[in-house]
Parts: C-alpha cells; structure tokens; sequence
C-alpha cells in the first residue's frame, strides 16, 4: 500500500478504487453549467443506458444518497396504492426492502426463505398464481449478507411470464456480472455508485424500462425521492438534478466508466472478480478455512466464511492485525453462523489476493 491508500478495501463497497478515480474530485463544478450538466451527467446517462444492452428501451435516473435510498425511490415511486408487492427475502438487503415496505405503507407479501437459501423460481411461481393481486416482484441479485446470488434470469422469466413488473436490488452485481435485461425481464434495475462500476459513495442509479416509469407520474411516496420527477428534470433539463447535485462523486463516477471501458468492459472486470474470488477461496480452504456457501451459490462479490471455532480466535484482533498489515475485511452479517465476509471487488487483482492469503497466514496463531 502507500501513502494515499494505507490499506485495500476488500469488502462489498465502499470499495478501493483507481488513483485517477479519486483525482477526479479535484476539480468544482457548477451543477447549472452545461459542462457539468451535458458533459458529465447526461453522458454518464447515456453510458448507462448502453450498458442495459438496450438502450432504446431503458432510462437512467441518478438519485443522491445510499444505495438504499435509491431502492426506497423505486419502491416508493413504482409501487402505487392500488399495488402489491412480492418481496424475495433471503438477506438483510432483502430484509430491508421489507422495512422499506412497511415504513412507506405499500401493501406486500414476503417470499421468506433462509439465508443460505437462493430463490425457487418454480416457488415464486406458485406464490404468483395464488395471489393474482400482486403487481410487483422485488429481489435482491447478489445478497450480500452471504454473498448468494439469486437466479435472475429464472426468476425474470417466471416474473414476466406472469405478466408482473421485475424490480432488482443489482446494487453489488450490476458492472461487474453481465446481466441481460431483456432475457431476464427486468423493468427497474438499482445500483450504487460506489460497487462494481468502482466509483465512491453518495448517489445511486435505477435503469428503468421507459414505458414502466413512464406510468410513475404522481405516485411517488416522497418529495425527494421521487423517482419520476427527478428522472422528468434530468430528461427537460438536460441532465439537470432537482436538488444540489454531488459534483465531485458525479465526476469521479464519470471517470470510473471510462476505466470500465478500458479494461474492456462488463464481462472482462467480470471475470477479474471471478479469478479474485477463486483465488481467495482456494487459499482460505488450503489455510483451513470453510466457505459459507457452496461453490455452485457464491457469488464473485464477496465470499463468507465460517469463523474458527479455535478458543484463541477473535475476529476484531484478527481484523486489527489484517489491517495493520494492509488489508480490511468486513464481519459477518449471517444470523444463524458466527462469519466474517472478504470482498473481491474493486481495485482489487489476484496479486492482492495472493498477499491477503499471506497476511492471513501471518495472523491465523490461534491455530497454533
């Protein structure tokens, strides 16, 4: 590591991202002058929408806050009163939509399933011809809780088969596992800015299937998370943001775009994070670690593993020393096992795996 970057983030996001990504926020915006406006954030939209594969089909909103607050937008705004929503919880991010649910008073019902647990899409179909006053499916993709991924595209197809509208959480998948939008019947997909199109925290992004948002107009839940106005003043204004714009994340997400072209796109950062995870997984099973998850559910993003059941084992010393010596891993988040969670996303290569597993096998003593 150096001065600039102590340690590397290897969690879910925020993650570590380029030097010339950070150096992007070095310059002031005006979030009404048409550089800005046209050049950064309409261009940002347009690159956006070409990575759907389908861009005569799907818009692009670009909401400030969390994550969670754009996936709140989308809830909030596409889901009317006279809607229901079926929600796929197998995952604290499934959980939270649930809360979301609740919080904002939309009428739902839960698909509840076990964290280790992806979804059934013959299940899913079952629930929607029981219940055909659901309008709505939500799921999560890539669960970071575990690090499951859901099947998208069968569950896209049992969802549009039914006629219902796909809402998808890629916020940890999208830019870094190809995802077809057409074959997995998506009509509102939401993103983040600071996962696998590695950029840094404070705004979101949902691609929307036009006609889908275009039936939005007033049903949103709130004054500033409502997805159809902004996307309205962003479409009028030309890239214009209701409220104050976050100019320097904005730019620095710009400039992380072009970085996902050059490294040559979606499926070449995808296969990055693939070899970064079957690294890390071969290594920690060869230190005596055990994965979570078997191999058929991982997910390239973040791998979970089990915590030693050695008495000398405390995961906030070994996450301490792990730091000192470079690296951040994160805890676990699991309800029914004692985890901790090791990301492969970002600016992250197999050499950095490589000198985690290192490390780790420096600080694993209590085996001794």
């Amino acid at each position: 590591m150096n001065k600039d970057n102590p340690y590397l983030l290897l969690t879910p996001g925020p993650l570590s991202t380029s030097r010339t990504v950070r150096e992007a926020m070095l310059k002031d915006w005006c979030t009404w002058d048409d550089d800005y406006n046209l050049g950064v954030v309409q261009a940002i939209r347009a690159r956006l929408e070409a990575l759907t594969g389908y861009p005569d089909l799907y818009s692009s909103v670009l909401m400030q806050g969390s994550g969670t607050a754009s996936v709140e937008a989308c809830l909030g705004s596409v889901i009317g009163q006279n809607h229901k929503l079926l929600i796929v919880d197998n995952g604290a991010y499934g959980a939270r939509m649930v809360e979301i649910a609740r919080r904002l008073n939309i009428l739902h019902r839960v698909y509840q399933l076990d964290e280790c647990q992806p979804a059934d899409p013959e299940e899913l179909a079952r629930l929607l011809a029981e219940d055909d006053t659901i309008s709505h499916v939500a799921m999560v993709h890539c669960e970071t809780t575990t690090g499951l991924l859901n099947p998208l595209e069968a569950v896209g197809r049992v969802v549009q088969q039914a006629g219902r509208c796909f809402i998808v959480d890629a916020m940890s998948s999208f830019g870094g596992i190809p995802i077809d939008f057409q074959r997995a019947g998506i009509d509102f997909l939401i993103s983040s800015a600071n996962k696998c199109i590695q950029g840094v925290p404070g705004f979101g992004l949902v691609l929307a299937r036009r006609s889908r948002l275009l039936a939005c107009e007033g049903q949103a839940r709130s004054l500033s998370l409502d997805l159809f106005d902004q996307w309205r003043v962003m479409e009028q204004g030309g890239g214009k943001w209701r409220f104050t714009s976050p100019t320097h994340v904005v730019r620095a997400f710009h400039q992380a775009l072009l970085e996902l072209e050059q490294e040559g796109g979606v499926a070449v950062r995808h296969a990055r994070y693939c070899q970064n995870q079957r690294r890390l997984v071969a290594g920690m099973v060869a230190l005596g670690f055990e994965p979570l998850l078997d191999e058929a559910l991982m997910s390239p993003i973040i791998t979970s593993f089990l915590a030693p059941t050695a008495p000398g084992y405390d995961f906030k010393r070994f996450y301490e020393r792990l730091k000192g010596a470079g690296f951040v891993i994160y805890p676990g988040k699991v309800s029914r096992a004692d985890c901790f969670r090791i990301g492969n996303i970002g600016e992250v290569y197999p050499a950095d795996m490589d000198r985690l597993l290192a490390a780790v096998a420096a600080h694993s003593d209590w085996q001794a």
